[in-house]
């Protein structure tokens, strides 16, 4: 069946008719995103291929010490575009760096030690980045929320603190829910498996000749894998970056909310 697969470069070319759909539509609309759509198709392109030539390498060469390489690079870009999504957080980038590296290697460690994956590079590669990836997205969106809420919120924080809480008890309704923002896509994801969509994972095992009830039970690891990490940093990034928003003494930096 895999050999069937054929995508060239002239089939890639035809492609991208698809593209052009978008570009009309943002142009008939007057929506001003057609120079982001092109800059974002050129960066994939480039930045895929590049990957690609890499990944074969590693892959070719199957040594730990460079498959573990790949694992910080790929963990430490996550950090930074996570750390970016801060908004002006202090410390978004080590708090995001220490989510997404407990998260990732205690997901992937749990995988391994289990026997569900093999510490291959062609496994360990491109499990990471599906980790890595979806726990950037998922402190992206705490840290958003986290900074809108104590935004909304300002007055009733300074009243509780006015109270006597401490910080973490002025705070917890704030941190409930931005770790629950930064969950819930992947928990709405969860919900439609199946009915709704076919995820990467699945449909890539099955476009390659594996049968379909083997690739649905890959699936379902990995959605355990991805519930799990996203959890992780989650919980993670929203304990870490709760504290910047208070000063030594202990109150709210309002400075932060301009």
């Amino acid at each position: 069946m895999s050999n069937n697969l054929t995508v060239s470069n002239t089939t890639l070319v035809w492609g991208f008719g698809l593209v052009l759909v978008a570009l009309v539509i943002g142009y008939r609309e007057k929506l001003g995103i057609n120079k982001d759509i092109l800059i974002g198709v050129a960066r994939a392109i480039v930045q895929l291929s590049i990957v690609g030539y890499i990944l074969k390498f590693v892959i070719k060469t199957d040594d730990n010490w460079l498959t573990m390489a790949c694992f910080v690079i790929i963990v430490i870009n996550a950090s930074w575009n996570a750390g970016k999504r801060g908004n002006g957080i202090p410390k978004a980038f080590r708090n995001s760096l220490l989510a997404i590296s407990v998260g990732t290697v205690v997901t992937l460690g749990t995988l391994v030690w289990t026997g569900s994956i093999k510490f291959v590079p062609e496994q360990i590669v491109p499990v990471t980045g599906m980790i890595a990836s979806n726990i950037m997205v998922a402190i992206g969106l705490c840290y958003r929320n986290m900074l809108q809420t104590f935004t909304d919120r300002e007055q009733q924080v300074l009243e509780k603190l006015a109270l006597g809480a401490d910080i973490k008890l002025a705070s917890i309704d704030i941190l409930r829910d931005s770790i629950k923002s930064g969950m819930q896509p992947t928990i709405d994801s969860i919900k439609t498996l199946g009915l709704v969509s076919l995820p990467g994972m699945m449909s890539g095992l099955i476009f390659a000749g594996v049968d379909p009830v083997k690739a649905i039970k890959y699936q379902i690891m990995v959605t355990f894998m991805l519930l799990a990490s996203t959890g992780l940093g989650s919980i993670i990034s929203c304990y870490l970056g709760y504290r910047e928003f208070y000063n030594q003494q202990k109150q709210l930096n309002s400075e932060l909310l301009k």
